[in-house]
């Protein structure tokens, strides 16, 4: 980081979208500050100034400036920081990097909801989406070690903290991810034993509860 930048981060600690920016600043090292939000109570005024359109985290300020939306604020850090680059050099394979991205961004997150944030028919229905889901990145990840081949990239950083919430979707779909996409379990074992993972990553366990919290107030248990 040179002299002088000022980066913080608007966050909320059970967000697999904050997370993202944080491994990515992480692999980058770059120093930065993480400012907590009460997403349930009242939202900062920073955050209320910082994206007035949809007042949600992450928000990432680079100078005051505010980058909005996880995998924009990601592709940002990786050309204003290229060194040790998240995407790949050959224009085809970065277009591939970008349709999984799109593809996690557009199905994953949405899919565990629907197991969570649902009883009975619909939370079933939830659940064969979601291993759906899981099926096409398995398909996708194939024999590699990494989305990216052998190295861990943007896909990763794009994906990897969404899995922190698969203990929750488990319990309540009553299913082992490990069962259905060993592959997809594998990768994860693989990318939680980085630094910038291992050190960014809540609790999966810390997660469920929340969850459990989250259901109880809104009446679905």
């Amino acid at each position: 980081m040179s002299k002088g930048d000022n980066v913080v981060l608007l966050d909320f600690w059970a967000s697999p979208f904050c997370a993202r920016v944080k491994i990515a600043l992480e692999e980058k090292s770059v120093k930065h500050i993480d400012n907590e939000e009460d997403l349930f109570g009242k939202k900062s005024e920073l955050l209320l100034i910082s994206n007035p359109i949809h007042q949600k985290v992450p928000v990432f300020l680079h100078n005051g400036k505010p980058v909005l939306e996880s995998a924009i604020i990601v592709n940002y850090i990786d050309e204003v920081w290229p060194e040790n680059s998240l995407l790949p050099a050959n224009a085809y394979d970065v277009a591939q990097a970008r349709f999984w991205a799109d593809f996690i961004d557009k199905k994953v997150f949405d899919t565990g909801r629907s197991i969570w944030a649902n009883n009975g028919e619909e939370r079933e229905v939830g659940t064969r989406d979601f291993l759906e889901v899981l099926k096409h990145l398995e398909e996708a990840l194939g024999e590699k070690d990494y989305f990216g081949g052998d190295t861990f990239g943007y896909v990763d950083i794009i994906a990897i903290p969404h899995s922190a919430w698969f203990l929750a979707y488990e319990k309540l779909g009553g299913f082992k991810v490990e069962d259905h996409s060993p592959k997809i379990s594998a990768w994860i074992k693989r990318s939680l034993e980085r630094e910038s993972v291992k050190k960014v990553l809540p609790d999966p366990e810390k997660v469920y509860q929340f969850v459990h919290h989250f259901r109880k107030m809104s009446g679905l248990e």
